[in-house]
């Protein structure tokens, strides 16, 4: 791990313990008022990498599961470094499938890796929360995302 991709995993994992408590709001993205998974996930970005590089549209609860598309996903691509799924680290952004055969919907936080890995994410009715990334959560990891070490 170079010193900068350290850091800024530090930097992500730092910036996201500070959403904890902060309340489920869907689309929005304001520590202490409220988020949903991909608010905290924006909000993170904004406090360490600066502005946003693109404005969310809006989007339902459902995430595009009716037409099949993975939006979310996409989105993912076009701003993160995608990563092998095992290869995790601290600062990692995670992308779920709750459910087989419907789309990944869910983002989370890796805030700690080992024999104890946890994350941290915005859940409805829980808001930001810090959990044990346990096997039921694992099974559902479709993907693996580094935040840019710098924004082009």
């Amino acid at each position: 791990m170079s010193g900068r991709t350290g850091r800024i995993g530090t930097e992500i994992v730092s910036a996201a313990g500070s959403w904890i408590g902060t309340p489920y709001r869907h689309q929005a993205a304001c520590k202490g008022a409220g988020c949903d998974c991909l608010g905290l996930i924006r909000g993170i970005w904004r406090e360490v990498l600066g502005a946003e590089p693109e404005t969310a549209p809006p989007y339902s609860m459902d995430w595009s599961e009716p037409q099949g598309e993975e939006r979310l996903w996409q989105a993912a691509l076009r701003h993160l470094r995608q990563k092998q799924v095992m290869a995790a680290a601290p600062g990692d952004v995670i992308l779920f499938r709750m459910r087989a055969g419907s789309v990944a919907k869910h983002l989370e936080l890796q805030s700690a890796i080992g024999a104890h890995p946890r994350f941290i994410h915005a859940y409805s009715g829980r808001g930001v929360v810090e959990n044990a990334l346990s096997a039921p959560w694992q099974r559902r990891i479709v993907a693996r995302f580094s935040f840019p070490t710098e924004v082009i």
